[in-house]
């Protein structure tokens, strides 16, 4: 007889949905489309044909809608791999969790998740709007690191190359690196570049910004840039992707992270004015997941 989650580790509501999210299952699409700012559930939204579902819990926004046919699902995370943490928990267990006999699926089913996001360039060469692809993800956080098994999908070599060659600084979280979706990857190929992303835990300190609290490795950003693996470059940061793709891996979910630039820490530049950015990536990234089961490379 399969095993009972308690209540204690998997909190359902009193109307039936997850503890978070406030969803139901059935109210949440397969095609997700993952943004930390809430606001932005909206603008994907606005892109319905239809809205089905509006839930708002906390910093957990979700509208599920079709588009052209296709159901989809737009849901806001806040900020951080711990948020990822709760969410890719509770989508999974919509899916794949009985609500009623609290017992895992004998039938597991697949979501496909794609997270827009904005960043900062760790390459000159990287202007403000640039949509990257975050094919591999270095997790500065730790996050995974409390599951069992994690190791099987991480690259555990880029992992030792990374720390010895920077060479990483002694106390900090010891990071992990991840590959995204490839069948995700080559779907969102045509309109990004790829590369290498940092998902740090801060905004601040994590990533290098100094402004009154001194840096424990004032250098690193520098070494960040200069550094290079199989060819391969580290292109910006962000903070929720490496979590996101690890836990999707785990889970045997499908996941990437396409994120548009904003700012250019090489430069020392930013951009406020980035609504035109932001619009153009949901539409690119909107065509294309509403086109997945369309596409015969996948």
């Amino acid at each position: 007889m399969a095993k009972a989650i308690p209540p204690s580790e998997l909190i359902i509501n009193g109307d039936g949905s997850v503890f978070h999210l406030r969803l139901k299952p059935g109210e949440a699409a397969e095609k997700i489309i993952l943004v930390g700012d809430p606001g932005r559930v909206g603008l994907i939204a606005r892109r319905f044909n239809h809205v089905e579902t509006r839930v708002a819990n906390r910093e957990f926004v979700t509208a599920t809608g079709t588009v052209n046919g296709e159901r989809i699902t737009a849901l806001s995370t806040g900020i951080g791999t711990d948020n990822i943490d709760i969410v890719m928990t509770e989508l999974d267990a919509l899916y794949n969790v009985d609500f009623t006999t609290r017992t895992v699926c004998p039938h597991l089913k697949k979501l496909w998740i794609t997270r827009l996001g904005t960043s900062g360039a760790l390459q000159p060469d990287i202007e403000a709007g640039t949509c990257l692809l975050s094919k591999t993800s270095i997790g500065l956080d730790g996050a995974i690191r409390y599951y069992a098994g994690s190791e099987k999908v991480r690259d555990l070599e880029l992992e030792r190359d990374f720390m010895e060659r920077l060479p990483w600084p002694a106390g900090v979280n010891p990071p992990y690196a991840v590959h995204a979706s490839p069948r995700l990857c080559e779907l969102y190929t045509d309109f990004t570049e790829e590369g290498i992303t940092l998902s740090a835990p801060g905004f601040y300190g994590a990533q290098g910004r100094e402004v009154r609290l001194p840096l424990a490795a004032p250098n690193l950003n520098r070494r960040l840039e200069d550094y290079r693996y199989r060819g391969r470059r580290i292109t910006n940061y962000e903070m929720e992707g490496s979590a996101l793709a690890a836990m999707a891996a785990m889970l045997g979910h499908e996941a990437v992270t396409v994120c548009t630039v904003i700012a250019q820490r090489v430069g020392r530049e930013a951009r406020t004015d980035y609504g035109g950015f932001i619009d153009r990536m949901i539409d690119l990234c909107l065509e294309k997941l509403v086109n997945l089961n369309k596409n015969p490379y996948l």
